[in-house]
């Protein structure tokens, strides 16, 4: 029996662990080869350790155990030039490029009056110009192939307004935008183009020091806005997964400019 993905290859940014990682085998599960990239290197402004090569690694033994070909390099999402060089390579050796998860992104924790300017613009360059940049650098090969499905990872935070997350949530917002402007562009060249909203989900990222606690223990009224519909704090990473998996498949193939929620009624709260 085939699986849903079969054949089809794809893009993945963020892969060295959390939901990139899950992404990475969820779509090798079902028959994709991947190209893993990630920054491998930490940032001044963010608190919690950045991927590693060895996180790198641990996605690639996991791909391969599942019998799938990967091609794994250290790539910034900020750095136009050098991303496309890496795509352009893994698409080279893999031979095509069918689904893109623009999932590299930063996280920060703090009042609108502790955003220093270098926390606003590392969370632009990589959580907003980083999926422009994984976009533009994959929408020819995507046109080349005949059409394919983008997917980028957006947040609760992209549909409501979270306190102490503002340039996240900037960012969260934007992407949106560029997604339903893309998913019009694109449509004539059979390219869909989507965001997945997830709430928090277990990742380095979220469980990390980067905590609203003490944001929210001081202006409890707030705190409300954060709590999910459902029991649970914290989301699989696999849940999140099986949202990109179904929009990557044909079983989404009329689904363009959606806003797929995977939240646990975060967003209806």
């Amino acid at each position: 029996m085939s699986g849903r993905v079969e054949s089809k290859v794809a893009f993945i940014t963020g892969a060295a662990r959390g939901q990139g990682r899950s992404h990475a085998i969820r779509l090798a599960e079902e028959g994709a080869d991947i190209i893993a990239v990630d920054v491998l290197a930490d940032y001044p402004t963010v608190r919690y350790a950045m991927s590693s090569r060895a996180d790198l690694d641990d996605t690639v033994r996991a791909v391969e155990a599942l019998g799938r070909r990967i091609v794994a390099a250290r790539a910034d999402v900020r750095d136009a030039a050098a991303l496309r060089a890496t795509l352009d390579a893994g698409v080279a050796e893999l031979g095509r490029l069918d689904i893109v998860c623009a999932n590299a992104g930063i996280y920060t924790v703090q009042s609108w009056d502790q955003v220093s300017p270098q926390v606003w613009q590392d969370t632009i360059d990589t959580n907003l110009t980083g999926v422009w940049n994984t976009m533009v650098a994959a929408v020819p090969h995507l046109i080349a192939a005949g059409g394919g499905s983008i997917i980028a990872t957006s947040s609760t935070a992209g549909l409501k307004g979270m306190p102490f997350l503002a340039p996240y949530v900037a960012t969260k917002h934007a992407v949106v935008g560029i997604c339903r402007s893309l998913a019009n562009e694109l449509a004539s060249h059979h390219i869909r183009v989507n965001t997945v909203h997830p709430a928090g989900v277990d990742t380095p990222m979220v469980t990390g020091p980067e905590t609203l606690e003490p944001f929210v223990s001081r202006s409890p009224e707030l705190g409300a806005i954060f709590t999910n519909a459902l029991p649970g704090r914290a989301l699989d990473p696999r849940d999140i997964s099986n949202a990109v998996l179904w929009l990557a498949s044909e079983e989404a193939r009329y689904v363009t400019g959606a806003a797929l929620t995977v939240d646990a009624g975060n967003t209806i709260r």
